[in-house]
């Protein structure tokens, strides 16, 4: 048996992060990973892949050239998954040496092999070579999710799909399908929806819930759907089915609860996931999990056991890689009782619809829920010149703010490269920020960030808002050194 400070299950963003913050506390680490390569689902069959595919899809079908060049145009016609599937290769070999190399160098024993509880503070690992036991005095868990499977459904791992079959070894699809059937329209079956449409592939989504997303913006959301639907995405929203199965043709043939039959060549099930604990034997440990698998944690991501903590797409929302990074920062921080500040009311969120959409903060139902005075801005791509040098008609900047303070609350975008936009006003909220600050800023010429501009000025016209000699915002060509807005008291 082996001793050592912390164990690590899981090589994902929550689980590298937790090793390496526990490795730059000076203590003897030992992370554990079921493949035979690190990364976890993030680099192997979820994050990556999908953005890359995302990518590769983008490229291959000229989508971002067809505001300049027509509907019509595609960098390469009868694109097959193997065209796409080299892209993805390539970047997720290379995030696995990243990886991998990054975990070493810092000092952390990487074991390969799948780990279980044989008690609260003992963990036996099984490799190619034998079995291994550890002591640990702190363990985090941090193993992931895994598709959710409904029993309605036969998945066949060709023809019926989760969200992780086309990254798995072993699958195969010489040609894209000419329709596709999404079950579940919440972040990745939208994304994936999206990505096809772009292909030309005839895509049908379909979820109980009468909308897209709850949590971004209404008219984000609305813009969202009106475009998925102009790309020709068929959205069955507040249906639910009862029956998957095969015809004699292959055709995939989903019943709804109507009686309706929706007959497809594909059909992806997208329905959320759970957690990937089946092996782990948490019983022996005494670590409470939810219905869904997923391992119940306090405000410090510790589990009911007190030496034992979780982090990642494990416990639940909201499951993105850039918080599963900071949550496995800080459970190894907490598990060895170290101060560490993390700013979680401002985490971005980024959704990889095509258009791409990021927000962070407040949204207007928010501050309508809280009784909070605000006003809104908006700058849309089409009034940059960078916008139209992309050829990104559909762009758009909403920015919202303290109607009497000025004080920037959300910050709201659809368009290209949203999510790397979306961190000057991320910056700006950090240190809690007036919207003035757009106004007084001078951005680089053309850029997107400009949109950052036009929308405070949008905003600040509509509150009637004047400059230091009394001038009212009219134009985007207005001064303004204080925008006639107080600061903010706090």
């Amino acid at each position: 048996m082996r001793t050592v400070d912390l164990l690590v299950i899981g090589s994902g963003p929550a689980g590298q992060r937790a090793a390496i913050q526990g490795a730059k506390l000076g203590k003897e680490v030992v992370i554990v990973e079921k493949q035979r390569m690190v990364g976890g689902v993030c680099t192997n069959t979820g994050t990556i892949p999908s953005k890359t595919l995302r990518e590769a899809i983008l490229y291959f079908s000229g989508y971002r050239q067809r505001g300049i060049y027509g509907r019509g145009y595609m960098v390469k016609r009868g694109v097959n998954f193997s065209d796409l599937r080299q892209r993805i290769d390539h970047v997720v070999l290379h995030e696995i040496e990243v990886a991998r190399d990054r975990l070493t160098r810092t000092g952390v024993d990487i074991i390969y092999g799948h780990a279980a509880f044989t008690g609260p503070k003992t963990v036996v690992v099984t490799t190619d070579e034998g079995t291994r036991t550890f002591e640990a005095k702190r363990i985090i868990i941090a193993v992931g999710t895994v598709p959710y499977r409904s029993d309605r459904v036969p998945f066949n791992g060709t023809t019926i799909i989760d969200t992780d079959s086309m990254f798995t070894p072993g699958f195969e699809m010489d040609q894209l399908p000419r329709s596709m059937l999404i079950i579940g329209a919440g972040v990745i079956g939208t994304e994936y929806a999206c990505m096809f449409s772009a292909m030309g592939v005839d895509v049908r989504l379909l979820d109980r819930r009468t909308e897209l997303f709850r949590f971004i913006d209404t008219e984000l959301c609305e813009a969202l759907t009106y475009h998925m639907r102009s790309e020709r995405v068929t959205l069955y929203l507040g249906k639910d089915f009862t029956e998957v199965h095969m015809d004699k043709r292959g055709k995939v043939v989903t019943t709804l609860e109507n009686g309706r039959e929706i007959k497809t060549d594909m059909l992806m099930f997208a329905s959320g996931r759970a957690g990937a604990i089946s092996d782990l034997n948490l019983e022996a440990a005494g670590v409470a999990v939810n219905s869904r698998g997923l391992i119940e944690v306090n405000k410090n991501l510790q589990t009911n056991v007190p030496h034992i903590f979780a982090a990642g797409d494990v416990i639940g929302f909201p499951a993105l890689a850039s918080t599963s990074m900071e949550q496995g920062r800080l459970a190894a921080c907490s598990a060895f009782d170290v101060p560490c500040i993390s700013e979680t009311e401002l985490l971005p969120y980024g959704i990889y619809t095509i258009p791409e959409i990021s927000m962070v903060g407040k949204t207007e139902q928010d501050l309508a829920d809280s009784g909070i005075p605000y006003e809104v801005g908006i700058g849309r791509y089409r009034e940059v010149a960078r916008g139209k040098i992309l050829g990104d008609e559909l762009g758009l900047l909403k920015l919202i703010f303290h109607q009497k303070t000025g004080r920037l609350l959300g910050v709201h975008i659809m368009g290209d490269g949203a999510s790397e936009l979306l961190h000057i006003g991320q910056a700006v909220m950090a240190f809690n920020g007036s919207i003035s600050y757009f106004v007084d800023t001078v951005f680089n010429y053309p850029t997107l960030a400009e949109a950052y501009k036009i929308a405070a000025l949008n905003g600040l016209k509509r509150v009637g808002a004047q400059d230091s000699a009394g001038v009212e915002y009219e134009a985007p060509d207005a001064p303004g050194p204080n925008c006639g807005i107080a600061e903010d008291p706090d």
